[in-house]
């Protein structure tokens, strides 16, 4: 279907792709995966024939039809079913010809109406929506009467309909919620042709495609499986490079001691000559560099009684129109909750509610005296100054830090030094949220509400957000349509239906059944209150004796990190030929300090390692 042969790809002199190969056969389902800001949505551009590539080739096979979402939502008087429909071309060709056809043609029209399955494309346009959260009012308003998210949600709908030869989907989920994704993972897992999707959805990758196309060091490397056995197989991959980079390395510093001996010794000038040739011919060090790591550490807040939130036959809406009613809640000091329900049900109605920025209409919301909450909704990222840098915007946010406290506060959200003097407009998706997160904790929270935390977040981004949030010993409570990033955080569930909140009795696989059998009512289980407390009391245990472990191996790596900086410095002067200038005085201390450095990276690494298999029995066990 698709054949990439030495293709190279430029962008202001900067090459996203320099000499990549792909081939990709007719029925893969493959999902495109590889940090932001590394070219992805690019490669799409450039097998839509947007862009041209500056080398080599793309070819997608002659005749294929190529299908892709819209940038542009749809709008207008035309309904959802009705834009839909109008998307498979050939059968709008054909129903106006029969309007307009000589009878002897009919037949002909009718039997390729048949073919395709003219008549019953209605309902399976239908299901498509309905799948996407439509229900049968909504898929006969008009498309004006919609927001741009629902409206995004009929372009997709519109190419998973047409169901090209080549379906391109550029993060098919971010204008989806939980059950609409859910939906979105079993209908792609079944589509019949050919399917490249970028995604950062963990369990989209793991549900919906069978390949994983990594993009790394301007190159395409195609895998196997899913994304937890492409996670696997890059780590063996890389456990191999890092061994053969070593290897490497000795043997240029064993071929370089010797050219350093013999090089002016005549009797030995070829074989130094010769050793030369064979360290220029050694692999680069670029060659095995390991992916950039992103961390998250959230403040400590400060330790409150329970309960911290009690909603007392609490009602809350705008404007008059009550959107929640019949509110009895209980939040404590350990609680991670998962929200759960369709959108337009009320989910962030309900968190404004408990983060304090929407009053009640009625009945009582009582919080704790010294609560502090930290509440993250996708609309901060559009309030963040875009002249201003993000050390800028955190010194006003926190006037009492010092401007190196300002940047060590930022790089716990993952914003380096260097990120931290670029203007929010030329930051990433991923950075702006990242800002933004760190402006939302700077009182230190005790209760953090995340409203779709990962929607402009790679996989290790969203990797280390699950870290961090499991160190963190507030309370959570969280909205997002990332099945992974609930599944590893949350160990409560509320489900926002029917206008009111109730507790859902069962994990998120039991929700994921009841949404695919979409036909039977979700029903909510009052469930022993005794035995929930005793539940969230366990993983509330769990998390704080992870918690000195996490700890640890944080500081071990950092020691590592640290320490090799040391070495490479003494390294280096141990290089010059400065230092050996004169009697060479410094020279003895430079080796005593470079033995003892190489000793201390041996324990720090050991203690390290020993840490990691002790944090990994723990997870086992629990």
């Amino acid at each position: 279907m698709i054949e990439i042969r030495a293709m190279t790809y430029r962008i202001a002199g900067r090459a996203l792709f320099d000499g990549a190969d792909a081939t990709i056969p007719d029925g893969y389902r493959v999902g495109l995966v590889g940090p932001n800001g590394t070219g992805k949505s690019t490669l799409f551009d450039l097998l839509l024939h947007r862009l041209q590539p500056d080398a080599g080739s793309i070819v997608i096979r002659p005749g294929a039809r190529v299908g892709f979402v819209a940038q542009e939502a749809p709008e207008g008087e035309t309904t959802p079913l009705e834009a839909v429909l109008s998307s498979d071309v050939e059968r709008s060709r054909l129903l106006a010809e029969v309007e307009t056809a000589a009878p002897e043609d009919l037949g002909e029209i009718h039997d390729r109406l048949a073919a395709i399955g003219a008549l019953a494309a209605p309902a399976r346009a239908a299901g498509i929506l309905h799948g996407l959260g439509f229900d049968a009012e909504a898929q006969a308003r008009p498309l004006a009467s919609f927001s741009g998210g629902w409206r995004m949600r009929v372009a997709l709908a519109s190419a998973l309909f047409a169901e090209p030869d080549l379906l391109l989907l550029d993060e098919p989920t971010n204008h989806l919620d939980l059950e609409a994704t859910m939906w979105l993972e079993a209908h792609l897992a079944r589509y019949p042709h050919t399917l490249v999707v970028i995604s950062h959805d963990r369990t989209l990758l793991n549900t919906a495609v069978d390949q994983i196309l990594h993009l790394s060091g301007r190159k395409l490397t195609l895998y196997g499986g899913n994304y937890d056995t492409f996670e696997r197989l890059r780590a063996e991959r890389r456990a191999h490079e890092a061994a053969f980079a070593r290897t490497i390395d000795a043997q240029r510093k064993h071929m370089q001691a010797f050219v350093d001996r013999f090089r002016y010794k005549a009797s030995k000038a070829r074989q130094a000559q010769s050793r030369l040739k064979a360290i220029a011919k050694l692999p680069p060090p670029a060659a095995v560099a390991e992916d950039p790591h992103v961390v998250f550490s959230f403040p400590e807040p400060a330790k409150l009684a329970p309960p911290i939130i009690t909603c007392d036959e609490a009602v809350v809406g705008y404007d008059g129109r009550a959107v929640l009613r019949r509110l009895d809640l209980r939040i404590d000091p350990d609680d991670r909750i998962g929200l759960l329900g369709a959108n337009g049900n009320g989910k962030s109605t309900l968190a404004k509610l408990l983060a304090g920025t929407l009053a009640p209409m009625a009945g009582k919301v009582t919080r704790a005296s010294k609560l502090t909450v930290g509440f993250f909704a996708q609309h901060q990222l559009d309030a963040l100054d875009a002249d201003s840098t993000a050390a800028e915007q955190v010194a006003r946010a926190m006037p009492h830090l010092r401007d190196a406290a300002v940047r060590a506060y930022l790089g716990r959200f993952g914003l380096t030094q260097q990120k931290a003097d670029v203007k929010a407009r030329d930051l990433s998706g991923g950075e702006k949220a990242r800002l933004a997160l760190a402006q939302v904790c700077r009182l230190a929270p005790s209760l953090l509400i995340l409203d779709e935390p990962t929607n402009h977040l790679d996989i290790d981004a969203r990797g280390a957000l699950v870290a961090a949030l499991n160190d963190y010993p507030g309370a959570v409570i969280m909205v997002s349509h990332d099945w992974s990033l609930l599944e590893a955080t949350v160990d409560r569930l509320l489900l926002v239906a029917d206008g009111t909140v109730k507790p859902f009795d069962g994990d998120l696989d039991d929700y994921r059944k009841l949404l695919l059998a979409r036909d039977k009512p979700v029903e909510t289980v009052t469930v022993d209150a005794n035995l929930r407390k005793a539940q969230r009391r366990e993983a509330a245990g769990k998390r704080q004796a992870a918690a000195p472990l996490r700890k640890r191996v944080q500081a071990a790596a950092a020691a590592v990190d640290r320490l090799e900086t040391e070495r490479a410095a003494v390294e280096r002067r141990l290089a010059d030929p400065a230092t050996y200038a004169a009697d060479g005085a410094a020279v003895p201390d430079l080796l005593r300090a470079k033995a003892d450095l190489d000793r201390r990276i041996a324990a720090a690494e050991a203690d390290w390692v020993a840490a990691e298999e002790a944090l990994e029995a723990m997870m086992a066990e629990a």
